[in-house]
């Protein structure tokens, strides 16, 4: 059914090339058929601030996503629909995290794609990766990765970036020109630093009363804590591998803190944390980002959340490494790791348990600065989907 699947889009790809597409018409979409990121924020200011005279629509792959960006009384259409399979087709301007199989990739024939990515990173990404699965299907064209994502291979036309630090290597990584690439900072990070009655607002018009609830939950607890740790493969069911949560949650229970418990989007997890009491587990359809302001402490390793999370002053950072040699001889990172992170650095979990229990990881505030400046610079504070919109704008008047 996959192979059948693939030949099928293979052949209609070349008949999307032949459709009149309109510049009245925007169409928005994300990995999995998900509802989230980068495309989720600048879609929905689109709708709140975008020019009336065009039509946002949110396409996905996934029915019951589609169910819930209606409930917001938005258009959004089953990708497959016939639908829409037409605004896909007729929508001038195609904007995802990911690449055009956000979408749909065989309907992209000649829609400007603006890929909005997901976060600066610290790892190597595209054609700039030289080992492991990346390394196999941008560099040795490994047939069936070829063949089975062709979507990889189909360069955006303009890609989001933040910095002329991050312009150099992104562009590189997807071979397009640095004048291809958009210098405005992401639309999901400005829910990090939005007053708390807008973020509220944001909040009741567009999450689950899970999201809010939570909110207001994390309020009675002295210090909150959140574990986003980046993929490993050793973490694929078990996520707190090298973590002993009883004894975590006793420490959690004693200073009247929780831990909020973040896996990867990979991770399909198996264990069972119902029986803990000041460690819980984020729910998977809750957006972490309007959670992240409430929260006091981010425990991390290699994952660029730290860029994002340093946003957001006054907050601290534990880096826990515990996997640190064995992590940095298999991965390839863009820049050199102990150059690039601020935090307090532990290498165990006795470490970890040790950092929590005595409170002592304020991070450096010139190092936190210096940070900000190499992969934020001016656009920590632009407003990112009022640029991104404009660009677009100014970008159809040249046509």
């Amino acid at each position: 059914m996959k192979l059948l699947a693939y030949i099928i889009c293979y052949l209609i790809y070349p008949f999307s090339f032949l459709f009149p597409r309109s510049s009245r018409k925007y169409v928005f979409g994300s990995y999995r058929g998900s509802f989230a990121d980068n495309a989720k924020y600048l879609f929905l200011y689109a709708v709140e601030h975008g020019d009336s005279n065009i039509s946002y629509i949110w396409l996905s792959t996934r029915k019951a996503t589609v169910r819930k960006v209606r409930s917001y009384g938005l258009k959004a259409y089953w990708v497959l629909d016939p639908r829409g399979v037409w605004h896909a087709l007729t929508a001038r301007y195609w904007f995802f995290n990911s690449y055009t199989s956000d979408i749909m990739f065989c309907l992209s024939g000649r829609a400007v794609c603006i890929n909005l990515w997901h976060g600066v990173g610290l790892k190597r990404i595209e054609y700039n990766a030289t080992s492991g699965p990346l390394a196999d299907r941008f560099k040795k064209k490994n047939k069936y990765d070829v063949f089975t994502h062709p979507e990889c291979f189909r360069k955006p036309d303009w890609l989001v970036t933040s910095t002329p630090y991050q312009t150099r290597l992104f562009s590189s990584a997807f071979r397009i020109p640095e004048s291809r690439c958009l210098e405005t900072g992401y639309p999901r990070n400005r829910i990090l630093i939005s007053p708390d009655k807008v973020r509220m607002q944001f909040v009741e018009n567009y999450e689950p009363e899970q999201t809010s609830a939570l909110i207001h939950k994390l309020k009675d607890y002295d210090k909150v804590y959140i574990y986003m740790p980046t993929f490993r493969d050793s973490q694929l069911t078990v996520f707190t591998q090298s973590m002993d949560l009883e004894r975590l949650n006793r420490i959690m229970a004693d200073t009247n803190s929780m831990l909020i418990l973040k896996p990867h989007a990979n991770v399909r997890l198996t264990e069972n944390f119902s029986s803990l009491t000041n460690i819980m587990l984020a729910s998977p359809i809750m957006d972490i980002y309007p959670i992240l302001p409430y929260v006091h402490v981010l425990i991390t390793d290699y994952s660029s959340i730290i860029y994002d999370w340093l946003l957001m002053e006054g907050k601290d950072v534990i880096l826990y490494l515990y996997d640190y040699d064995a992590y940095v001889r298999e991965r390839d990172f863009f820049y050199p790791f102990d150059e690039n992170v601020t935090g307090c650095r532990v290498d165990s979990f006795d470490s970890l348990c040790s950092v929590i229990e005595s409170g002592d990881y304020t991070i450096d505030k010139e190092e936190r600065k210096r940070i900000l400046e190499r992969f934020w610079g001016e656009t920590a504070q632009y407003d990112s989907s009022g640029m991104i919109l404009d660009f677009v704008k100014n970008l159809k008047r040249k046509r």
